[in-house]
């Protein structure tokens, strides 16, 4: 049996993924084998040695030490576009916020709620305050066309909008889901000088810091309307402010709410509830589930963040796992260890990303005599050994 430890408050139907005939799941679990998490602050957690993955119910994992983990041969996962259509709705009901003044509109309503019977009269008399422009046949900037960014390219298109997007690492199979109505940017100025509304939705890293900055909004159109739903540390909120003061942006949709932009005058702060829906949640939930089966049961590394991509489908064969530094002639010590037993390696995969990252190695055998393991293990640089009949 693997132990599952919950954290956060995942009550998500999709848990019942997880065969209870092999997997016990629970948030009291001490010295799980995996642990499923949303937002939950991991990263000084103390790991036990049993410790094979965690999966991040969602796409950011600052909440994980990536790095800790990977060293200790431990597996981060997280769930790419499984929160997309949550996310698209947010962005789409945001450039609608941004254009026409719905929120103060509301709010005006409420105010004179009293009035009674005078209330048509008064609607008749003052709507005029609450006018804004239409999105159909505005122009929408997406920087990063990712699972969240395609859709919103895809939805804002057929919508009527024309549609630039930005990618530098645009992979060919996001590049397949993209209408083909899309224009590429070749870079950030193309968004920035066309762009009535611009949308950002690239991974929060060292290099996107403040990826939107006063440089940035100096090139845009006047009067831009600017939707962050990806992480608050991609734009600058001084220059954003700065910006909102002068009239450069017309309006700032956040949902990352702070001490600053909180109440600032053209910003619409949003509570951070992007992937906040029945759906996304059990989309996240599911995703998590089925990469920790894969990884647990057959050996298979799907969207992770500190390992490379593997995958290599299961015979009648047993499998060796092993995890280890990314160094020359790391692979010939494993085979030959595997060979000293007599053993045939019948299928192989090694899978490697460049840096530090450790690598990846699956063997597929026709049998695991005792002690290969442990002489794997054995080998400078190896991590981790794992065996699966």
């Amino acid at each position: 049996m693997y132990k599952v430890k919950i954290f956060n408050n995942i009550n998500s139907t999709a848990l019942e993924r997880l065969d209870s005939a092999k997997y016990i799941v629970s948030a009291e679990s001490e010295n799980p084998d995996t642990i499923i998490v949303r937002s939950a602050n991991l990263l000084d957690m103390e790991f036990n040695p049993e410790l094979l993955c965690i999966a991040r119910a969602g796409i950011g994992v600052n909440n994980i030490p990536i790095d800790r983990c990977a060293d200790n041969g431990i597996i981060v996962f997280n769930t790419p576009g499984a929160n997309a259509d949550a996310v698209k709705e947010l962005v789409l009901c945001g450039m609608l916020l941004s254009s026409r003044d719905i929120l103060g509109g509301i709010d005006w309503v409420k105010s004179v709620a009293e009035k009674g019977d005078d209330i048509a009269a008064l609607v008749e008399k003052e709507k005029v305050k609450f006018v804004g422009p239409e999105i159909f046949g505005k122009t929408l900037g997406v920087i990063g066309l990712g699972a969240i960014g395609a859709k919103i390219a895809n939805a804002a298109t057929a919508l009527g909008m024309r549609v630039y997007g930005y990618d530098p690492y645009l992979s060919v199979e996001a590049a397949w889901k993209l209408s083909t109505d899309i224009i590429q940017a070749s870079d950030l100025d193309t968004i920035y000088r066309n762009s009535d509304y611009i949308t950002i939705h690239v991974p929060y890293l060292e290099s996107t810091h403040h990826y939107i900055n006063k440089d940035g909004i100096a090139k845009m159109k006047p009067g831009v309307r600017v939707i962050n739903l990806a992480r608050a540390e991609l734009v600058c909120d001084d220059d954003m402010l700065s910006a909102l003061s002068s009239g450069h942006v017309s309006h700032y949709v956040t949902d990352f709410p702070n001490g600053k932009t909180a109440g600032a005058s053209g910003v619409i702060a949003i509570p951070h509830i992007g992937a906040s829906t029945p759906e996304s949640e059990d989309n996240c939930v599911s995703m998590a589930c089925a990469e920790i089966i894969e990884y647990v049961e057959n050996g298979n590394i799907l969207n992770s963040v500190n390992m490379a991509h593997a995958f290599l489908p299961r015979t009648d064969d047993s499998r060796i796992c092993v995890i280890h530094d990314n160094v020359p002639e790391m692979i010939a010590k494993i085979t030959s260890t595997v060979s000293s037993f007599g053993i045939n390696i019948e299928n192989m995969l090694n899978a490697s990303t460049k840096g530090r990252r450790p690598s990846y190695t699956m063997l597929d055998v026709i049998a695991l005599p005792d002690g290969m393991a442990e002489a794997i293990e054995k080998i400078d640089g190896v991590t981790r050994v794992r065996t699966l009949p």
